[in-house]
């Protein structure tokens, strides 16, 4: 039955290994969690004047250099100057250069958002009248080309990494302690921390140029090293090396001095590596938590833990689950992982997926925002797919508890026999040794006292003498030698005859069908969680769902926008300054009442339809639904009863509240108000 065994191991793994590249392959650059919800001027928007500013509104907050925000004039030269500010909240703008002349100019920006991914994008708009410009908007997002796929590998290689390290350790200390001491269980472990130290690494070379320009020579740039280390993904990437450097030392104490100990001195050691690996996990894992998604939004003070014990949760099972998958299939004849490791390691596993439930649920509710996010959203169909393979992962841990509950309780038998086999292996190469030399020394001894006597009494010359001693010395050595010879072909045999008992051991305890169906079902579930893995890096990378529709909303509106207007809206509004002659009507007039430019007339009538002058009047325009404005205008006299203002700017579509004060006299004055629609 084992010879069909590795055949059927190989296929599964290069299966496996194909669908994660297929996942890689088609993961692409890291989609933007930052999007643009607004700008002013609006894209393709044509104003009359030149303004003084543009102003970039995002969904999150997000960080800004000098070069982040560009405006470019139809031949292509910057207009802008200064540097990018932050007018409140998420909106942020540059100042233009004075006198613009007419055409159609390029706004470009290129930032990093609040989760740490690079945000970039272009838009056009006209003063006066569109013309042709020299400006290409098309080309490599951020984020995106060499530098963006191998900070990709990277993502990818950190996430496996902490899964192996966390999860492997997890298995030995709570699972199976006596796995501390097999060489290829502490290889497993030692592999998750190198690989997760190396990615680190990695990312922190490439941060900078993959959040700027994307070329691979600024990758060594120490100047640019400088600047990612204030940012707060830098700091995140720095403290997860530190903490690395905690985690090497928990590993060398874990299958060194831990190993060695006895039963009662382990019990006193496993909880101080208990409390000293949670920490270090719990750090590891915030380096994540503090730096991505889970640290913007929503609720960030209850996300970023609810985070890190999902990451964790993650860690603990399909770490630990790759590990086992290791020990059954790569573990020593003579060190069988035992029935009662593979139960603890269920209930681990089992309470491991109830706190994915629990904190799947949280996250997923923060990131969508709606059901409809589900199907309608890149993040809640790749949330999907995660579900099902979780769904599919704990039906196949099913089967494999239903193996581990038959597995019989006497399989450490076999460690006892191998070694059993080895112990009487090297008595009996011992025994040939001692038996070869001990004839060899009786056989020089009776050579010698024999020759000795038949000189002494023949020629009782001490010449004689001499030569007979000489000869049993020399014979002495001959038997001395071929002991040892002997003694080295003993050895020989009973090494292969150790390793003949230790395979036929491997194959009987191979051969249990229990046993067997168990190292199937933890394969399966090991290729599954490979996949879901795959996932879980990729929607780490992608555009939440929430911040999507916040997106397809901004999109809609800025449609509407563009709509053609229906005509102009006129409002009546009686007044009342309670002086003499303080009664009234204000008719305030917007013409096309639509997005950008407006004239606005503005006429004061008495209650008899007769118009006449006040002293002052004064308009604003709010916005309450966005927490705009008011936007003051100050309407210029005409004639009598008459006032306007030309060019008044209304930035977006919707319900806005036309605000009129009216002054009769030098303390006499009333504030009147009505709503209009702007479409």
């Amino acid at each position: 039955m084992t010879q069909t065994i590795a055949p059927r191991v190989r296929t599964l793994v290069l299966l496996l290994l194909t669908a994660a590249c297929a996942l890689l392959a088609g993961a692409g650059p890291a989609a933007a969690h930052a999007a643009l919800t607004g700008s002013d001027p609006r894209e393709g928007a044509v104003v009359d004047k030149a303004p003084a500013q543009v102003s970039l509104t995002f969904s999150e907050s997000v960080s800004m250099d000098d070069d982040s925000l560009r405006v470019l004039d139809p031949k292509g030269k910057r207009v802008d100057s200064g540097k990018p500010s932050g007018t409140g909240g998420t909106t942020y703008s540059v100042k233009l250069h004075a006198g613009l002349p007419d055409g159609t100019y390029t706004v470009t920006y290129q930032v990093v958002s609040a989760d740490s991914h690079p945000v970039s994008g272009a838009y056009t708009f006209s003063v006066g009248a569109p013309s042709e410009t020299s400006v290409t908007v098309a080309g490599q997002g951020a984020g995106g080309g060499f530098v963006g796929g191998l900070y990709g590998v990277g993502r990818y290689v950190s996430y496996a990494g902490f899964a192996v390290l966390v999860g492997g350790a997890a298995f030995v200390l709570v699972c199976w302690p006596g796995g501390s001491g097999v060489r290829v269980v502490q290889r497993f472990v030692v592999s998750g921390w190198l690989a997760l130290t190396a990615a680190t690494l990695l990312l922190l070379l490439l941060r900078g140029s993959y959040t700027g320009s994307g070329k691979v020579a600024d990758v060594f740039d120490l100047g640019l090293l400088g600047e990612v280390l204030q940012t707060k993904s830098g700091a995140a990437l720095v403290s997860r090396l530190l903490l690395l450097a905690a985690a090497a030392l928990f590993i060398a104490v874990l299958f060194g001095a831990y190993d060695k100990r006895e039963d009662e001195e382990r019990r006193d050691l496993a909880f101080g590596l208990a409390v000293g690996g949670s920490v270090v996990a719990a750090g590891l894992a915030a380096t994540w938590a503090m730096s991505e998604h889970a640290s913007v939004g929503l609720q960030a003070g209850l996300a970023m833990p609810v985070d890190v014990v999902h990451l964790i949760a993650v860690a603990t099972w399909l770490g630990g689950l790759t590990a086992l998958l290791v020990a059954l299939y790569r573990g020593p004849a003579d060190t069988p992982v035992p029935a009662l490791a593979v139960r603890r390691f269920s209930r681990v596993a089992f309470g491991s997926v109830i706190a994915l439930v629990a904190t799947g649920t949280y996250q997923s509710w923060r990131q969508l925002g709606s059901w409809t996010a589900f199907t309608d959203t890149r993040y809640g169909q790749l949330l999907l797919v995660k579900i099902g393979l979780v769904a599919v992962l704990v039906g196949v841990a099913y089967f494999s508890r239903r193996w581990t509950a038959q597995l019989a309780e006497a399989t450490p038998a076999v460690t006892g026999a191998a070694r059993g086999a080895a112990k009487a292996a090297g008595t009996t190469a011992g025994k040939a040794s001692a038996k070869a030399a001990e004839r060899g020394s009786a056989k020089a001894a009776g050579k010698t006292a024999g020759s000795g006597s038949a000189k002494d009494s023949a020629e009782g010359k001490g010449s004689a003498k001499a030569k007979v001693a000489e000869k049993g010395s020399a014979e002495e050595k001959g038997s001395a030698k071929g002991g040892s010879g002997s003694s080295q072909r003993a050895a020989q045999l009973a090494r292969q005859r150790a390793a003949v008992d230790a395979a036929r051991q491997k194959r009987q305890r191979d051969a249990d069908p229990n046993r067997f169906g168990l190292r199937r079902s933890v394969l399966a579930e090991a290729g599954i969680a490979v996949v879901l893995l795959v996932v879980t890096t990729v929607l780490t990378q992608t555009e939440p769902g929430r911040t999507e529709e916040e997106a397809k909303a901004a999109g809609t509106s800025a449609a509407a926008d563009s709509a053609p207007a229906t005509g102009a809206v006129t409002l009546d509004m009686p007044f009342d300054t309670g002086s003499q002659n303080g009664k009234g009507v204000v008719r305030v007039e917007l013409d096309p009442a639509r997005v950008g430019a407006n004239d606005l007339h503005l006429y004061v009538e008495r209650p008899d339809g007769t118009a006449f002058d006040i002293p002052e009047v004064k308009v604003a325009l709010t916005q309450k639904a966005k927490d705009i404005g008011p936007l003051p205008v100050a309407p210029d006299h005409i004639t009598t009863g008459h006032w306007s203002a030309s060019g008044v700017q209304i930035p977006m579509a919707g319900d806005w509240e036309v605000a009129v004060t009216v002054r009769t006299s030098d303390i006499d004055q009333v504030t009147i108000s009505k709503n209009a629609q702007i479409g």
